[in-house]
């Protein structure tokens, strides 16, 4: 159980800040590359250069913890996504390969620490309650931060996006700090030693249902990272303002707010069946945009249809993992866990870069589909009450 009562709706606040902090320019990084670089082709081998990076950090974040104590692993990661925001303000070329990079370790190691805090201070019939409380907070960032952040980039101010993140996240790392001071669960951090990474990366994938649980959210975040790259580009592919791809990616943040209905359903039917349901929308809508011949207005909601399902995901998707994995274990297997993150954002662009070589990148949606349908036949073989 929760050991402090505010502890959940702490966390979810910073993560609402460490947020805002990504989404203000998560939709002018990929619209900046595009225009600079001048194809999706150069866009996917950025954003794959990126990801290569960021798994290295991923896989040693326990090696971190143990050498620095989890809050300056957060201090550090919040480190990273300032310098990404300062980089992405005024550098281009390799630069911009590694402030990508940045960006992505942060979410991370972040998204890492954020995890061990919870399941070191959330019981297991809490987590349902705690992960929709956070993704609602989750919500407003990512309804908010898109939008304003393309709207300042497409007004010709190309500094502005960057420099809200860059403030945001001093806010975050303050914040964060500010609780450390409180009389409550997140001040004790307790210290990890892990093996080796790798040794880590074998014992993770020898569990099956582990496993099952990696499958199911690299799935989602594939999805979620085909749109957040690729959708603002199909929104100006499709003859729309630019200022419109904001819009688009607030619209699918702005489904996280289903998440107390998720949560309802979860309780009522059970995390598998909504989770098997989510997925088959989403396959359902990439399979319907892949019939479409040409970019065009009428494919954006196909994606925002995907996104209700990404969206109940998120709010389940974790929950296999922090209920099978073992205590002795979280800290170990949650460095493995959170590599899907980096996975996303190669397999996203590998599969691009593949479909543009083919001719076609209509092959990335029908790929998607695959994926995502062959991962709600793989959440079959969980138990059925998760």
């Amino acid at each position: 159980m929760v050991l402090d009562a505010s502890v959940g709706t702490e966390l979810a606040r910073l993560n609402f800040l460490e947020g805002f902090a990504r989404a203000v320019m998560t939709g002018v990084v990929p619209l900046a590359a595009f225009e600079a670089l001048g194809s999706k082709e150069a866009v996917s081998y950025v954003f794959i250069g990126g990801a290569v990076i960021t798994v290295l950090f991923t896989l040693n974040v326990g090696g971190l913890e143990r050498r620095l104590q989890r809050r300056w692993v957060v201090t550090l990661a919040a480190a990273f996504l300032f310098i990404a925001a300062v980089l992405l303000a005024f550098a281009d070329g390799p630069l911009f390969v590694v402030a990508i990079g940045l960006r992505s370790a942060e979410a991370s190691i972040f998204s890492v620490c954020l995890s061990l805090y919870i399941m070191d201070f959330i019981g297991k019939r809490d987590l349902t309650v705690t992960e929709s409380r956070r993704i609602v907070y989750t919500g407003v960032a990512w309804l908010i931060g898109p939008t304003l952040g393309v709207w300042l980039w497409s007004r010709g101010s190309t500094v502005a996006p960057f420099a809200v993140s860059a403030v945001a996240t001093l806010l975050m790392i303050g914040y964060f700090w500010r609780l450390r001071f409180h009389h409550n669960a997140v001040l004790m951090t307790p210290n990890s030693v892990i093996p080796n990474p790798f040794a880590n990366v074998i014992r993770y994938f020898r569990q099956r249902h582990l496993r099952i649980a990696y499958a199911i959210t690299l799935s989602r975040a594939v999805f979620w990272a085909a749109l957040f790259v690729y959708g603002p580009i199909y929104i100006v592919e499709a003859g729309l303002p630019v200022w419109t791809a904001g819009v688009f990616l607030s619209s699918a943040s702005a489904m996280l707010f289903v998440s107390p209905l998720v949560r309802r359903a979860a309780d009522r039917l059970g995390s598998r069946t909504v989770i098997i349901s989510a997925f088959l929308l989403m396959s359902a809508s990439m399979v319907a945009l892949a019939l479409l011949p040409t970019p065009q207005p009428l494919g954006v909601a196909f994606w925002l249809s995907g996104a209700v399902g990404g969206a109940a995901l998120d709010v389940l998707g974790n929950i296999p993992f922090m209920r099978m994995v073992k205590p002795r274990e979280r800290t170990a297997m949650t460095t493995v866990f959170s590599t899907w993150r980096e996975a996303s954002f190669l397999v996203a662009p590998l599969i691009a870069a593949v479909a543009l070589a083919a001719g076609s990148f209509r092959i990335l949606y029908v790929v998607l589909a695959g994926l995502l349908a062959g991962a709600a036949a793989a959440t079959s073989y969980l138990p059925r009450r998760i």
